[in-house]
């Protein structure tokens, strides 16, 4: 088995550390526009707005 050179390792990390970055990004994207998720953002969004009797 050869070893893997640093420009190799380099260039497969960069081709496809950027594919799974846009994947991560696109996943995340979905869920947070997903409709069921929609009162849960909503509640979360309130919480700095609450006094401390309320929570």
């Amino acid at each position: 088995m050869e070893r893997w050179a640093y420009e190799d390792v380099l260039a497969f990390a960069q081709s496809w550390g950027a594919v799974y970055f846009i994947v991560m990004f696109a996943v995340a994207f979905v869920y947070a526009l997903w409709p069921a998720n929609r009162e849960g953002f909503v509640r979360a969004a309130y919480i700095p707005l609450k006094d401390v009797e309320d929570v």
